[in-house]
């Protein structure tokens, strides 16, 4: 079957490759409809790793899926030939100690589409296991159900700050995991998002939502804004989505006493952090990886209406183009939040 393989570091290609067919009990066949081109499929394309995780043989791209179900295993009964499906690419040891607390994404033993050495999704046909696969409402199209993953990032982010309705958050980068962070933390009630980049384009994107506030801060300084737009108190969650150590430098400035900075963005490398400057506001530190048991939540909120991802899908590629896709989409043009492949 063919699929879209990284070789090497800079080197893929659309060819055939083995992978498994057979539907076996509790799983189920999809046919591929929609993926979408993650910044880690991108930093392994170009890069060849991410932290600890090392591309080490051909390896199958893409872990943001949405699709059609063609067959079902023995065992399953919530899902039928016909439906369409949102699909969770982390398979834990469910008998780990990990998954008996819930904490399923922490599993040491989780296997995840796209991270080495398991292959990605972005195949015509794949078999995943039933209860990590999620039907989408009629009114959620399959590029928007391949949102879901991304977004449930941003669920987890919100979920870790604890929001109440009416606060103000602030969040570090524009990027897709930016915007995932600022629209589940408005559609958990903050009264706005304050969000900083330094590319004015994506700033621009992020201002056509409602309540949103762009701060570019190769102009101005975040910490000024915020206050400005705080009454000189500070956001009380300040989301970190960027990855870049520059954003550490400042970061607790932002946030007010007693407030919480929430970790979502990887660092290429080992950062700085004031511990003192956290220390004297007494702020409160979460960090994210991933995300469990927030897929049925996340597909119901794109259901709702509440969030509204399609103006974030800057291009699309059919299957067939998959290398000038992440050719694409490499090239970090400041105007493209998320590329996306369609079958």
């Amino acid at each position: 079957m063919k699929a879209m393989v990284l070789e090497e570091i800079r080197r893929i290609q659309l060819r055939d490759i083995a992978v498994p067919t057979e539907t076996g009990p509790g799983e189920v066949k999809i046919a591929m409809k929609a993926v979408g081109i993650c910044g880690s499929d991108l930093h392994f394309y170009l890069h060849g790793h991410i932290g600890p995780f090392w591309v080490k043989e051909p390896m199958i791209l893409g872990h943001e899926g949405a699709g059609e179900i063609i067959a079902v295993g023995d065992g399953v009964s919530n899902l039928k030939v016909g439906d369409r499906v949102a699909m969770e690419p982390g398979i834990p040891d469910w008998t780990s100690r990990a998954s008996q607390l819930g904490l399923y994404n922490l599993d040491p033993a989780v296997r995840f589409w796209a991270t080495p050495p398991v292959h990605g999704c972005l195949v015509p046909e794949i078999v995943h296991p039933a209860n990590l696969t999620f039907k989408l409402p009629d009114g959620v199209s399959y590029q928007e159900g391949a949102f879901v993953e991304p977004l449930a990032v941003g669920m987890q982010a919100v979920s870790k700050a604890h929001i109440l309705p009416g606060q103000t958050a602030v969040v570090l980068g524009a990027g897709t995991i930016g915007m995932m962070v600022a629209l589940a933390a408005l559609a958990a009630g903050v009264s706005k998002v304050i969000m900083t980049d330094v590319q004015k384009e994506k700033l621009a994107i992020a201002a056509t939502y409602e309540n949103i506030i762009p701060v570019n801060v190769a102009e101005v300084k975040a910490a000024d804004r915020v206050k400005e737009l705080t009454g000189g108190w500070g956001a009380d969650v300040v989301f970190e989505a960027s990855g870049s150590p520059h954003a550490f430098k400042g970061m607790f400035d932002l946030v007010c006493p007693g407030g919480c900075v929430v970790l979502v963005g990887m660092p290429p490398a080992e950062v700085g952090l004031d511990v003192v400057a956290a220390q004297i506001k007494e702020a409160r530190i979460e960090t994210v990886f991933r995300y469990a048991n927030l897929y049925p939540n996340t597909i119901a909120l794109l259901g709702s209406g509440k969030i509204d991802v399609k103006p974030l899908i800057s291009r699309t590629f059919p299957f067939e183009q998959s290398v000038e896709a992440f050719e694409f989409a490499a090239q970090g043009s400041p105007d493209v939040v998320k590329t996306q492949i369609v079958f």
